[in-house]
């Protein structure tokens, strides 16, 4: 193999769980970060398009230039921007093509941050001319005006206008707007941890300067949000700013335009009075005075987000802008805000959600372009999306939405024949991805369609049940116990629905299973079987029965899903019951493997003596433990067992692989031996992986080096061959096989750094009695593009299993790392 052709298929992430990290823009493309890259993702799809790295520490905040506030002003934009911000201070501007659909950064911002960028917002002027303000823990808001081509390529101009120090207590909630005079005043109103809302003027050239602060808010300020000036019988221009705190309220302020420039000399009073009548300022030629226009109440949690709904283009080339506010709180409901219209008191007309114990709420809301579909994104890295789907009177319905892991992915792993995709991370969920034809019609896409395990430690490894009968794993996590899981009924029958869209051919369904879903208990880690005959049953419970709410709230109702399911659906009701546990590690459970019969899984933990680090072997069905392998002396971080699972390799932090042959004697006896034990690498080896059609491997190391060894005669292990060396530490690999006949294969090699590449190994034989392979041949035969890759260390690499082995034109590659990205 020369050279191949590589598409993305799917991204599966989480979002960052941070305030202000989501951004809908007017491209109606949504923003967010999930670790140290920005994804991006389509709602009328339900994907997620792609990631842009470049980031060096996880993404706090994204802002588009211009957002759906301004979606007015570049309706026929063909190139739009998006800012984002680090926890280390760096802001990044990045430029999208549609036509092209083409991603690029284009700058970064000079003037850094000295800590976390928190929050960033911005105004747009024009199609082209924006003024944009970040601010940070480092005590500073800082403040940029930028002009953006009017062609793709064109030159961009970024000025610095000016720093605001806001003291010990950081700000974290930025608004801008342009003050209703036509001067060109902007006013920035910033809120933080001080409970008050601080209001500076200034022009577009800079030189801020402060002119008064609100008070009424008792906890943290989380959200502002000015709307466009507001035109009140055809002549007086206002302002309204909405506030959202941690205590639970939000409040509407007004910014009226005074016709005189009366009152000026009490724009410095401070006193119970101006804050009744309103305090009075004088920014250029004219003078404005702010009152409290209305305090809602309504949330039962802090409430993180305000938000206006976009302004409308009108027919005389202007602005409508609605008055409606979406608020979204930790309560996990959105609310959307209108006055009356008689006695114009705001009211709450909208609530989507739900009032629930089972997670904790969301963090951010915002409006889609049209004002027709709002999002909000949650705690668990979930996004949650609504759409007003009536013609005559509002019908707000859930829609599909991407979803994905919000921390390090640990591991992944195949079904049989490549139907689903496993994957667990450290936000303690195992889920299983799937391709599922789309609403479209038109192909297939991939979808999160079960959430198997949540649990309360984070995973470090899984493996799935390689043998026939029921779909089963083994993961494990930071605790010493292995837990094994089976499918239930239901997601047997949701699988049967995703594979029958795909290949039209539905999976057999065991006529035994008996379990239909699991629930979790409140105060277990365990997940409990619920059973067919007890989910069909309906028992009125008697007046001497208690009922013990810890143990059956909430309850699961496991169903079979006819399409990609939603959070909330993911959330509780795709759980697997847990059949077993395996005892017997002394330490965190760190790497699982099944062989290829699905007869044996071994097991190793983290280790710092040799004793701990024993590898285990424990037997499918009875899951006794059977074997336990001594050659290493710190912790082993992956083992596979070759293809024809006479031999069990592992690699080590010891920079030792050692190869075991085991050989099953009976039905729950087997033996095992050291076949070879060697230093193979300079510094820690991550990675491991056998060629499918012979005794050869690949190691890959800290050193940067991968290596190809063979078994000789199952008595000792020889180097073939060294490939150069990569630019920084290998951390997966994965062998395919190509061509049985000459021995050709495919070798994916995944980086500390993110990056990918593919490797055509070609064997080399000698002839001498009988033929055996002297080395390898090897050729890069792709690097993928570093925005198809992983923004961190990549995790897992892990082809899909095909019932053609031989047919390679369209192969498929699963990658997972520690950006939080499971990608396919």
């Amino acid at each position: 193999m020369s050279s191949c052709e590589v598409e993305r298929a799917f991204i599966g992430a989480g979002c960052n769980r941070i305030v202000n990290n989501v951004s809908w823009g007017a491209s109606n493309f949504i923003a967010f970060g999930a670790h140290n890259a920005v994804a991006i993702f389509c709602p009328q799809k339900a994907q997620i398009l792609t990631t842009l790295p470049g980031h060096k520490a996880a993404v706090n905040c994204t802002y588009w230039l211009p957002t759906s506030k301004f979606a007015f002003r570049a309706q026929h934009s063909r190139q739009h921007y998006l800012l984002s911000g680090d926890a280390d201070g760096i802001i990044m501007l990045w430029e999208v093509s549609l036509t092209e659909g083409k991603w690029r950064q284009v700058l970064t911002v000079s003037q850094r941050h000295k800590k976390g960028v928190t929050c960033i917002s911005g105004i747009m002027f024009s199609a082209t001319e924006a003024v944009f303000a970040s601010t940070s823990s480092d005590g500073t808001v800082k403040v940029w005006e930028i002009i953006l081509p009017v062609t793709a390529g064109g030159e961009r101009k970024l000025s610095y206008l000016e720093s605001l120090s806001v003291g010990s207590k950081p700000m974290v909630a930025l608004a801008l707007a342009e003050l209703p005079d036509n001067t060109g005043h902007i006013v920035l109103a910033m809120g933080g941890l001080d409970n008050k809302i601080h209001l500076y003027c200034g022009e577009r050239t800079g030189k801020f300067f402060r002119i008064c602060e609100l008070k009424g808010h008792s906890d943290w300020i989380r959200s502002l949000d000015f709307s466009l000036p507001i035109s009140q019988n055809e002549a007086t221009d206002f302002l309204l700013l909405v506030s959202s705190s941690q205590d639970k309220s939000i409040r509407l302020w007004k910014m009226v335009l005074c016709e005189t420039s009366c009152n000026s000399e009490r724009k410095d009073v401070i006193g119970l009075a101006s804050y009744i009548e309103g305090p009075i300022f004088i920014c250029g030629l004219s003078t404005y005075q702010i009152s409290l226009e209305s305090l809602l109440i309504g949330h039962e949690d802090w409430v993180y987000s305000v938000q206006w709904q976009p302004p409308l283009a009108s027919e005389r080339g202007g602005y409508i802008q609605p008055q409606s506010i979406l608020s979204a709180s930790m309560d996990k409901t959105m609310m959307i805000w209108k006055p009356e219209r008689t006695s114009g008191i705001w009211m709450n007309v909208v609530t989507v959600g739900e009032l629930s114990h089972c997670a904790l709420g969301f963090y951010g809301g915002h409006w889609g372009p049209n004002g027709d579909a709002i999002l909000a994104h949650g705690y668990g890295g979930s996004f949650h999306l609504w759409k007003n789907v009536g013609i005559h009177s509002e019908n707000w319905q859930p829609q599909k939405v991407p979803s994905g892991h919000y921390a390090a992915v640990s591991d992944i792993a195949w079904a049989r024949s490549g139907k689903f995709l496993l994957s667990v991370s450290h936000d303690q969920t195992t889920r299983i991805f799937a391709p599922w034809l789309s609403h479209m019609g038109d192909r297939c896409s991939w979808h999160e369609i079960a959430r198997p395990q949540v649990h309360g430690h984070d995973f470090n490894c899984v493996t799935l049940i390689q043998g026939k009968g029921n779909h089963r794993f083994v993961s494990g996590a930071d605790e010493k116990v292995a837990r094994v899981f089976e499918a239930p009924l239901s997601f047997l029958k949701t699988l049967n629905c995703a594979v029958a869209q795909e290949s039209g051919i539905q999976e057999d369904i065991q006529s035994d299973v008996q379990i239909l879903g699991a629930n979790m208990s409140a105060l277990g880690l365990s997940q409990k079987p619920i059973y067919v005959h007890a989910a069909q049953e309906t028992t009125e419970r008697t007046g001497s029965e208690v009922v013990d709410t810890l143990e059956t709230v909430p309850e699961a109702v496991p169903v079979t899903l006819t399409e990609p399911p939603i959070e909330e659906q993911l959330a509780w009701h795709t759980l697997w019951p847990e059949t077993h546990k395996l005892y017997g590690h002394g330490n965190e459970l760190f790497s699982l493997c099944c062989d290829h019969e699905g007869k044996l899984v071994a097991s190793s933990c983290k280790a710092q003596t040799a004793s701990v680090a024993e590898i285990w072997l424990w037997q499918v069905g009875s899951w006794k433990a059977v074997g336990r392998l001594q050659s290493h002396s710190l912790t082993v971080t992956q083992m596979k067992f070759s293809h024809d699972d006479c031999l069990l390799l592992s690699v080590s932090r010891d920079r030792n692989l050692s190869v075991f042959s085991v050989k099953r004697k009976g039905v729950e006896e087997i033996s095992y031996d050291l076949v070879a034990r060697q230093e193979a690498h300079k510094r820690i080896i991550w990675a491991c992986s056998w060629n499918p059609f012979g005794h050869e491997f690949a190691t890959g190391s800290r050193d940067k080096f991968v290596k190809l060894w063979s078994v000789e005669n199952k008595s000792s292990i020889k180097l073939l061959s060294t490939l150069p060396a990569f630019q920084c530490s290998v951390t997966a690999l994965s062998w395919l096989g190509v061509n049985r006949q000459t021995n050709e294969g495919l070798l994916a090699v995944g980086l500390e750094n993110g990056l990918i590449e593919l490797w055509g190994l070609s064997a080399t034989r000698t002839e001498d009695g009988c033929i055996a392979v002297s080395g390898f041949s090897a050729n890069v035969v792709a690097r993928f593009d570093p925005f198809m890759c992983h923004a961190s260390a990549v995790q897992r690499l892990a082809w899909r299993n095909s019932k053609k082995e031989e047919d390679c034109q369209y192969i498929q590659l699963a990658s997972c790392g520690a950006d939080n990205l499971p990608w396919h």
